[in-house]
């Protein structure tokens, strides 16, 4: 990693990416960590989901979400730090009724970067469970009905 700054309106290689409807800014990219600011929009989320090889978390900036392990839902915001660690299942939801930014990140990347780029746009939801496992993060079969 190069010391230095990324700025505001910047991001690491002029990246910016849609996955799953959100905006993701990589801010910090090196093979020990990744950090990335994300736009989350009212309405939208991510599945459950595992990553086996990372930590992840999140910092609250504004807005609020809700964040699934198994059961158990989580609210966050404002200034909250949400711990996701590597081998649990867990989901990201914003019903909040507003749009929500945070800070996401993940140690070590592994292969995160290559996937938000691979899923930048993708909106068939089996191609991104394929892109995404082929990646180290691995979705969950839907709730049985």
């Amino acid at each position: 990693m190069e010391p230095g700054v990324t700025p505001a309106d910047g991001s690491v290689e002029g990246k910016q990416w849609n996955v799953v409807g959100h905006t993701y800014t990589p801010k910090l990219h090196s093979e020990n960590a990744m950090i990335w600011h994300a736009i989350i929009p009212d309405g939208t989320g991510v599945p459950p989901h595992i990553h086996p090889t990372q930590d992840e978390w999140i910092v609250m900036l504004t807005g609020n979400l809700e964040v699934a392990f198994g059961d158990k839902v989580v609210k966050a915001g404002p200034g909250d730090t949400v711990k996701m660690p590597m081998g649990i299942a867990h989901g990201i939801s914003n019903v909040s009724g507003a749009e929500a930014t945070c800070v996401f990140g993940v140690a070590p990347s592994r292969k995160l970067f290559d996937l938000f780029g691979q899923l930048d746009g993708v909106t068939d939801p089996e191609e991104l469970v394929r892109i995404s496992a082929a990646h180290e993060v691995d979705f969950l079969p839907p709730p049985a009905e």
